[in-house]
């Protein structure tokens, strides 16, 4: 699967939404022997071979019945926790991979790689260890896309990702890995991004201090809207744990 960085976007109109860069690789002749692995329960995660794992973790469990309860997760990072609230029951096989990863130690002293600063998109990208915006876990699974997003007055086919919101980047339809996005601004994209939790009060002031760096500089781009952010963020450790 390749995996997704925000796309160059428009300034006006987020035209391209939130991919990871793909990495092109080539192709070893299949067997029966080394058939990609698949889970048995309906989230049906699913090896990705041409993809593989930047840090190796096994497929999460894939029970018959997803759990649909919510979760409590928090990213510790160098500028502060960011505290979230995960709702299995809106996208349970998303929560249920997230979890799991946060579980595996997959997302502790990784950087967040990218900032966007566009009029209309608004985010911070994390989790590929790789740091390259192009890195997974080594598996794919299905979308569970929002139906309940404010539609953007006149933009057919666009709505909010309000600021907020904790959503997967991905590569294109059922291709969701590691990578996610946090809202820290009213964002406009096409709705192809599972929403799969929330960013609370504390959470959001330090995404604010974060985006109030900006993003880095280079000599051929003295102001960038997309890139790297100008302070470097590095979730040191997460956790997660279930709310009964």
């Amino acid at each position: 699967m390749g995996k997704h960085l925000l796309s160059a976007l428009a300034s006006s109109v987020v035209a391209c939404g939130l991919t990871v860069a793909a990495v092109a690789t080539a192709a070893a002749p299949a067997s029966a022997a080394d058939s990609p692995r698949v889970t048995n329960g309906p989230c049906a995660y699913a090896e990705t071979p041409d993809d593989p794992a930047v840090r190796h973790v096994p497929l999460p469990l894939d029970p018959s019945r997803t759990p649909t309860w919510e979760r409590r997760a928090v990213l510790n990072t160098n500028h502060g926790p960011i505290g979230l609230t995960l709702v299995g029951e809106k996208a349970p096989c998303t929560v249920q991979s997230f979890a799991h990863l946060v579980t595996q130690k997959f997302y502790d002293l990784t950087i967040c790689h990218r900032l966007t600063a566009y009029p209309t998109l608004k985010v911070l990208q994390c989790g590929d260890p790789s740091g390259t915006g192009s890195g997974g876990p080594g598996y794919s699974y299905k979308d569970e896309l929002p139906t309940d997003l404010p539609p953007v007055p006149d933009r057919p086919g666009r709505v909010f990702y309000t600021r907020g919101i904790l959503a997967m980047a991905n590569a294109g339809p059922n291709t969701n890995g590691s990578q996610f996005f946090l809202v820290y601004a009213d964002s406009i994209l096409r709705p192809n991004y599972t929403v799969f939790g929330y960013i609370d009060a504390q959470g959001l002031a330090t995404l604010d201090a974060i985006a109030a760096g900006g993003v880095e500089p280079t000599p051929e781009d003295p102001a960038p809207v997309d890139g790297p952010p100008a302070l470097p963020t590095e979730i040191r450790d997460a956790d997660v744990h279930t709310v009964r």
